[in-house]
């Protein structure tokens, strides 16, 4: 168990130095909400994915680590718990799919798209994703977006302005 408490200090720590980092993209807005209604849902639907993962992982090493206190080998540990994602086909084709999505999508789209944006450290997302969950890091990441596309919305000039 005291490898999921560290497992779960270390993603709080990986969230909060996303947002230090980007203390511009993560400032009280002048107008509007403090928080969209898109930066919400992506919020509401990544914190109920750590929750759902860590209901999950909390059964897996009760269930699996046998008083093994090694999080990397042995049972109930990361190296267990990816034998078990292969353990049959169906449970391989969502481990293939989760593998590929977390491993090379997430770190490509967040690190690509990230500094185009101007979204400092933007391969923390991935480093996030170890400690909470693939949906979390996504869903983090789309509120960011968000959150910085309504934070430098550039308002139209109203009509009375374009006229000379």
């Amino acid at each position: 168990m005291l490898s999921l408490i560290v497992h779960a200090m270390l993603g709080v720590a990986v969230v909060w130095l996303l947002v230090a980092a980007n203390r511009a993209i993560f400032r009280r807005p002048a107008t509007g909400p403090l928080i969209s209604a898109l930066e919400g849902a992506c919020y509401v639907v990544g914190v109920a994915s750590v929750l759902l993962g860590w209901y999950f992982n909390i059964r897996f090493v009760r269930e699996y680590a046998h008083g093994n206190t090694n999080p990397i080998w042995g049972d109930g540990s990361w190296a267990h718990y990816i034998q078990l994602m292969y353990v049959n086909p169906a449970a391989s084709s969502a481990g293939q799919d989760y593998t590929i999505g977390n491993l090379v999508l997430l770190p490509l789209m967040t690190i690509v798209d990230g500094r185009r944006r101007g979204i400092a450290r933007p391969w923390l997302y991935f480093v996030a994703s170890l400690f909470t969950s693939f949906a979390f890091a996504w869903a983090f990441y789309l509120a960011t977006v968000e959150r910085q596309r309504r934070l430098t919305a550039v308002t139209p000039p109203a009509l009375s302005d374009l006229q000379p």
